[in-house]
């Protein structure tokens, strides 16, 4: 009982730093500039959600919590591949669209 009241007060303290972490990163996430910037924003709150739940976890004593953490982890990192092969993709139309119209200019000139 005494060793939880010595740890409850630094579990609300990272939770507290946590917090503002993650609305630094939602910040990030919405600023970019980059889409990787952004992705990586993302990925980085997930993360950080990630140890929050843990944490609860921990000043709860609730086993449950570690399951959903787990669950969560692995649907942050299929949304962060998800989002990756998105980019990608949208990238390569992008560049094989501007390689066929400098294409067509060279044939125009031609």
């Amino acid at each position: 009982m005494e060793k939880e009241m010595i740890y409850h007060p630094l579990f609300i303290l990272v939770l507290v730093v946590l917090s503002f972490m993650l609305l630094v990163c939602l910040i990030r996430a919405v600023k970019g500039p980059r889409v990787a910037d952004r992705l990586m924003a993302v990925n980085m709150m997930g993360t950080m959600v990630m140890v929050m739940i843990s944490v609860l976890a921990l000043l709860f004593q609730e086993s449950y919590l570690v399951d959903i953490c787990l669950i969560y982890a692995m649907i942050s990192f299929l949304s962060v591949v998800v989002i990756s092969k998105v980019y990608i993709g949208i990238y390569e139309e992008q560049h094989h669209n501007q390689k066929h119209a400098e294409g067509g200019n060279a044939d125009e000139r031609s």
